[in-house]
């Protein structure tokens, strides 16, 4: 090791190696204080804003007392049911992808399309919903907020799936074929069962995803100032209420923007928190 230390070439590799772990040390710290500035602004500022009144009233007029009730149920019915749609879609998908997908040229193409929605933004997806749907109804609608939160957490939870599917070890499905167990049975009892855990973590993590989407709302939702629960209708929602409270003049709003932005983090940062622990896998010993 002494040689070695004489080595130039091993002292300039080395010298590398320590810039380039005190380059990155201080990104991550320069990330870190910039995100929790930010929290801590959040912090400051939700509190203020929370009370009662912001589950119990409906959005105000300016200078009226007011809460976020309507944007709260309506941000609750809109994500429930998106997520009553793409759980089961995203799963059997991923499940074809794991089970008939080697060399398949439609799995090709399907975990392709995958990609290119799980990079999408999302109000390309709103814009989508919005000539789909909107357009030829008439009327911004709960269903098509639903419908666009959907095509946002199906690429989540169909490659999530997939890619959980496949860390089941290849002894334990030739384990149960041995056994005579069909391949439908082997897929749907063996391996979806050894790796729920998992798949059940992308589920929450597609919901924590949707939960403070704003863009695609604004071209299918839109907004509602009072408390509905026809999503045949515009609905309320807790990110376009933000987003256009943040903006106005008003203190009032202003400070209900803050409550409502508090306590989507703390739903989103609840949902990461319970996908990590509560549904974390531990090897047996």
């Amino acid at each position: 090791m002494h040689a070695a230390a004489k080595n130039p070439v091993y002292r300039k590799r080395l010298l590398a190696h320590r810039v380039g772990i005190f380059l990155s040390v201080c990104a991550m710290g320069v990330g870190l204080a910039v995100l929790l500035w930010i929290l801590a602004t959040l912090v400051k500022e939700g509190f203020s804003g929370l009370s009662m009144t912001l589950f119990t009233m409906d959005t105000p007029a300016p200078g009226s007392p007011g809460g976020l009730r309507n944007a709260i149920v309506g941000s609750l019915m809109m994500v429930g049911l998106s997520t009553l749609v793409s759980t089961p879609i995203g799963i059997l998908a991923g499940i074809y992808l794991a089970e008939y997908g080697e060399n398949n040229k439609f799995a090709q193409v399907t975990r392709f399309v995958t990609d290119i929605m799980l990079s999408a933004p999302s109000i390309v997806i709103g814009v989508f919903v919005y000539a789909l749907y909107v357009s030829k109804v008439g009327n911004f609608a709960g269903y098509a907020g639903s419908i666009a939160l959907s095509l946002i957490s199906i690429p989540v939870v169909v490659r999530t799936t997939d890619n959980m599917l496949r860390l089941v070890p290849n002894s334990l499905l030739e384990a149960a074929y041995a056994l005579g167990a069909p391949h439908w049975k082997v897929a749907m009892t063996v391996r979806l069962r050894a790796v729920k855990a998992g798949v059940i973590t992308g589920v929450l993590l597609a919901v924590a995803r949707v939960s403070g989407e704003t863009a695609p709302l604004l071209f299918t939702a839109l907004n509602n100032q009072f408390f509905s629960t026809d999503m045949n209708a515009p609905m309320a929602n807790l990110p376009v209420v933000i987003y256009t409270y943040a903006m106005s003049p008003y203190d009032d709003w202003r400070s209900l923007a803050w409550g409502g932005a508090l306590l989507v983090t703390f739903t989103v940062l609840a949902l990461n928190i319970l996908s990590r622990t509560l549904f974390t896998q531990k090897t047996p010993r």
